[in-house]
């Protein structure tokens, strides 16, 4: 990541507000733009150290490295350059968290607020009355925008698998997001 070592020409005072903007635009906002720092970069810099700082906040967030691996990757920069780093990713490390979990999983202002199952066996009519088929009932209570929906979800044993390997892997990519 040599766009890092490209962040010792911005000076020490207009550092803080370029690392916010960065992180603005991690969480969906606008990120800097190339005109406020033209001054100190040409475009190909300008595109690399933007590149590369978006990439070193979400990895130093997503992984949660420790205080001393943070150090390492920053080792080309001053003191007073890693500081500010550190601070800006330490104070807003939960939004940033937020952001990439929204985009892992496809989240929106949506979630899960309470669910509720229950186990039924389908008994068919007719000739095929001999027919068992356990089902799953699967009530979900979704907010967004502060709306709750209710949703209710019919399954059968394959669905309920397919549901149950999607939770699974989304878990995992939270864990590695802790």
């Amino acid at each position: 990541m040599e766009g890092l070592g490209l962040l010792s020409r911005l000076p020490i005072e207009q550092c803080p507000e370029f690392l916010h903007k960065v992180v603005d635009g991690i969480c969906g906002r606008s990120y800097p733009r190339f005109k406020d720092y033209g001054n100190v970069w040409n475009l190909r810099e300008w595109l690399q150290v933007l590149e590369d700082t978006k990439a070193f906040i979400k990895a130093v967030v997503g992984k949660d490295e420790p205080q001393e691996k943070l150090d390492n990757h920053l080792n080309g920069l001053t003191a007073e350059h890693r500081g500010v780093i550190i601070t800006c990713i330490k104070g807003r490390k939960p939004e940033i968290r937020d952001a990439l979990l929204q985009k892992v999983c496809g989240m929106s202002s949506s979630y899960l607020q309470d669910f509720d199952w229950q186990l039924k066996l389908a008994m068919s009519s007719d000739k095929l009355s001999t027919l068992q088929m356990p089902l799953v009932n699967l009530d979900l209570d979704i907010v967004k925008n502060r709306t709750m929906t209710p949703i209710s979800i019919e399954l059968n044993k394959e669905e309920l698998q397919n549901l149950i390997n999607s939770l699974e892997a989304a878990n995992k990519v939270v864990l590695q997001l802790k």
